[in-house]
């Protein structure tokens, strides 16, 4: 299973730049890994604010980047124990630099916070009640947290 498990199809895109360079692909797929529990194909996009606004707003209905978005294509199906988990996951430069500082983490860190939450939501976790957000953020705080990252909710 653990073989299975690891099983990723990666593509990263940096329509954005920006972080290029600070953010690696090898960090990249190390972050996914560990919040992946089945295989997977995955793309990981980073967006301008432009771009990220343009798809939360003819996606999700809101007019505004946002930090994250996952476009889960199986998502709501039952899929075999060895048919990947397909996504996209939009990572939005300007909101997740913005934020990073707001909050008082680095780049890298808030990065690997939203990536993991996103191949969680494309694994089907969600955080539409409370005790599903409590769940999903749990989880998370426990994979950042073996990642050697701080507790993104404290």
């Amino acid at each position: 299973m653990s073989e299975q498990k690891n099983k990723l199809a990666l593509s990263v895109q940096y329509a954005d730049p920006r972080l290029q360079e600070s953010i690696t692909r090898p960090m990249i797929r190390k972050w996914v890994k560990a919040a992946l529990f089945a295989p997977a194909e995955l793309t990981i996009r980073f967006v301008d604010a432009e771009e990220g606004q343009s798809l939360n707003r003819e996606y999700r209905g809101k007019d505004y980047a946002t930090n994250v978005l996952t476009f889960a294509y199986n998502e709501g199906e039952e899929i075999a124990e060895d048919e990947p988990t397909r996504a996209d996951i939009i990572l939005c430069t300007d909101v997740l630099q913005r934020e990073a500082g707001e909050q008082k983490k680095s780049v890298e860190e808030h990065t690997a916070h939203l990536i993991v939450h996103g191949v969680l939501h494309a694994q089907g976790y969600d955080h539409e009640d409370d005790e599903e957000a409590a769940e999903m953020e749990a989880l998370e705080t426990e994979l950042l947290g073996e990642l050697g990252y701080a507790d993104p909710y404290a």
